[in-house]
Parts: structure tokens; sequence; C-alpha cells
């Protein structure tokens, strides 16, 4: 296994900031989320030298140059840290404060956007998506709520436009155009019957939602998802390509062909400025690490859905696929793993991943900056993280709740690396 030089941590001062913004309220519309305080510290030696070899295994699987990573076990301690560099032929160190896209990590903020606005009488989950989106055909019996748990039977634009957005990353896209392509797609499913991803599903979620309360999908998210928690790095931008955040963000990195149609690994295409229009309110999000943590321990937590929906949105999931494991599921806008509840994805330049349990508050986050092998790496590590964590010892004063999942870490180190697009020669 390659040796990473270049670690930059921020383990104590990003672990106490986590802590601080779960257990403290900056403002009257801030939400507590209920789940145990964060033990102070890290992680034993022995045990950082386990994350260290998952990520540095993730990082070769999907040809990342960088990644950051944040581990929150409440009853033992937490790791925040940026490790390698912003790509091949830039030795700028990963720093956790960076900012980058969280792609369809952005899909529950959304459904959390429909809860709210149903909580304020301006919507029913029941709706059709035509009361809202004019001039869609064939939607007549699609409601918000199945295009929130993506059961509408509505297709994805991505895997059509994927080379256009990295060829084209100026380019500012019309949501409705971008649907158009999913919408083009033949069903393979009743709506309600069974969960199909449709990215164009959440984008026509997006464009009903500002059409019921007239307002922009960026200020909703801003009213119902960021300024609850207290997020100041996350934000859905403008259309206007940019990088992500106002700061320093982290690079999204895409191996291309050269002219000798060989995949080139050490100069990867800088993908990082690009128009969060390609995403919308399905994968258009930016944040950083430690809002990203805070955000899924409040939503496996169900802390700012209104009780008339929280004890509802992930009762009676369905299952992710028919040909995967009954452990794996999905209800609410989030996907479920054994307890854990979160989701992952990629988009140009980035894979990244989060997950969380409400009963313990365990909870881990990651970025890959590259999407050449998709979001699989990053799923696989936030899976092999969250395992490895469960095991953690108590720390002094603290109690290790009984905590296990159906799956090994080493089912999910990935170990497919050396088979990877961008492996290393041995």
């Amino acid at each position: 296994m390659r040796k990473l030089t270049q670690r930059v941590a921020g383990v104590v001062a990003a672990a106490t900031a986590f802590a601080l913004v779960v257990t403290g309220c900056s403002a009257d519309t801030s939400v507590e989320i209920d789940t145990p305080a964060q033990a102070e510290g890290s992680f034993s030696g022995d045990m950082l030298t386990e994350f260290e070899a998952a990520v540095d295994q993730a990082m070769l699987a999907s040809g990342a140059s960088g990644a950051i990573v944040g581990v929150w076990a409440p009853w033992s301690g937490s790791w925040v840290e940026g490790i390698g560099t912003q790509s091949p032929e830039d030795s700028t160190p990963v720093t956790t404060d960076m900012q980058f896209r969280i792609a369809a990590l952005t899909r529950p903020m959304t459904c959390d956007v429909l809860y709210g606005v149903a909580a304020d009488g301006l919507v029913s989950l029941d709706d059709t998506v035509n009361t809202y989106v004019a001039g869609v055909p064939d939607l007549a019996n699609v409601t918000l709520e199945q295009l929130c748990e993506s059961t509408s039977g509505i297709g994805s634009y991505t895997p059509q436009l994927a080379g256009e957005f990295a060829s084209n990353p100026d380019r500012v896209w019309n949501p409705r155009e971008l649907a158009s392509y999913g919408l083009g797609k033949e069903r393979t499913t009743e709506p309600g019957a069974a969960y199909v991803s449709s990215d164009a599903g959440y984008l026509l979620l997006g464009l009903a939602l500002e059409r019921a309360t007239s307002k922009s999908a960026a200020t909703l998210i801003e009213e119902y998802v960021t300024e609850p928690l207290d997020l100041e790095a996350t934000s859905l931008p403008a259309a206007s390509p940019a990088v992500p955040g106002p700061g320093t963000a982290l690079r999204g990195n895409l191996a291309v062909e050269n002219e000798e149609g060989v995949l080139d690994c050490t100069n990867p295409l800088d993908v990082s400025e690009l128009s969060s229009s390609i995403g919308f309110t399905d994968s258009g999000v930016v944040s950083n690490i430690n809002d990203l943590g805070r955000y899924t321990q409040a939503l496996a937590a169900n802390s700012l859905i209104a009780p008339e929906f929280a004890e509802e949105r992930f009762a009676d999931p369905l299952a992710r696929s028919t040909r995967g494991t009954s452990w794996y599921t999905t209800r609410g806008g989030a996907l479920m793993a054994g307890s854990l509840v979160g989701y992952h994805g990629s988009i140009a330049g980035y894979a990244t991943a989060a997950y969380s349990d409400p009963e313990t508050g365990l909870t881990v986050a990651v970025v890959l900056n590259s999407s050449l092998e998709g979001e699989l790496p990053a799923r696989n590590l936030a899976w092999e993280l969250a395992a490895l964590a469960s095991k953690a010892p108590a720390a002094d004063g603290q109690t290790a709740p009984e905590l296990g999942f159906p799956w090994t870490p080493e089912q999910f180190h990935a170990g497919d690396a050396d088979q990877a697009s961008c492996a290393p020669e041995a």
C-alpha cells in the first residue's frame, strides 16, 4: 500500500467545533440534535492506524489524491482529518476546512424542505407534481412524496450527460431541460411501487417547492436546513460557474483520456469550477466536513422534521435493490444501512458519503476528490469506518454502547483497489 506523506489534521479543533455546535444553539431558529454528547479527545493510536489504512485504500480505489474524513463516536472520541494533496501535480495539502460538493447528499436536504413546507401547510405530501410544475407530461399520478423517496419511476439524466458536464462545466442548465432527459426514459415501475434512483425526480421536486412557496431552492434550503442547524459552510450556490465555497475549496479531479486514448491519471482534469445547475436540488449543495457530519447526525435523528412527519419518515423502508441485502433499504429521502441513516453519491470531481446511527450518534462523513470510479469507494469507506469505530472503547466516564453492523470492516475495505482505473503499477 502506498504511503500518504501529506496529512493535515485539525483533530482537536475540528472535534471541539463539532461538539460545540451539536450541543449548543446560537440563534432562535436553532434545533437541538437528540443524541449523546460528544466525548472530547481522539481515538487510540491503533484505531487511527486502522482508519488511515481504510482511507489510503479508498483513495487508491477511487484514483483520488486527497480526502477529508470525519468520524465521531460520542462515547469514545472523534477524528477529523485532511489527507493527501489537491491533485497529483499540485502538492497543496488538503485541509479540514475546505468546502466541496456533497453530491446526492443534497437529496435528503431537499426532502427536509418538503416536510418543512408541508408542516407549514403550503403543500401536501400527496399533491401531484402537475399541481406545481406545468407542462410536464404523464405525471398526474406522481406525488411530491414519491419524488422525495425516488419511487416515482422517473429515470435519471446524469448517465447521458456526464461527459457533457465534464467537458463543458461552465454551462448553466435549466432544471426542466435536465429533467426532460430522465422523463424521456421508459419507466420500469409504477409510481410508488419501488425505489428507482432518479436525479430528475429531485429536480422536479425542487421546482415544485419553488413554485409552491415563491422562494428559490437556495433560500428554502437555508430556511429549513442550514439556519436551524447553524451550518455556516453549507449552501446551494448560484448557478454561475464557481468553485465550491468562498474560501479554499477541495479540488475536484477527473482523469480523462489523453491524445493517445490512454487514461491520464497523473494530470486529471480540474472540474472544481462548474455550475451548480447540473445538480440543483439533486446534487448541487456545497459544504465542509464538519457541517456535513452535523447535518447527517440531524438527519438520522429526525431533528429537523415536525412531529407529524418524524415518526413516519423512515418507517416501513423499501429495498434499495431487488438484488441487494435485506439490511440495505431506503425511505424518506435517505438510505439505511443497518442502523445507519445517510446517503452517498458522486458528482464531477467528488465522491461523498455520510451516515449516522440515531441511537448512539456514531457519525462518519467522507469526501474523495475524484469521481472517476463513481460513488462506491466513498460509500465503502464510510461503512468500513463505521464498523471500525463501532468497536471503539469508552472514554473515561463513558459507556460503550452495544452497536454492531451486518458487515465487517474487511467486507468494505477496497480490496479491488489494484483493479481501479488509476491504480499505480506494482
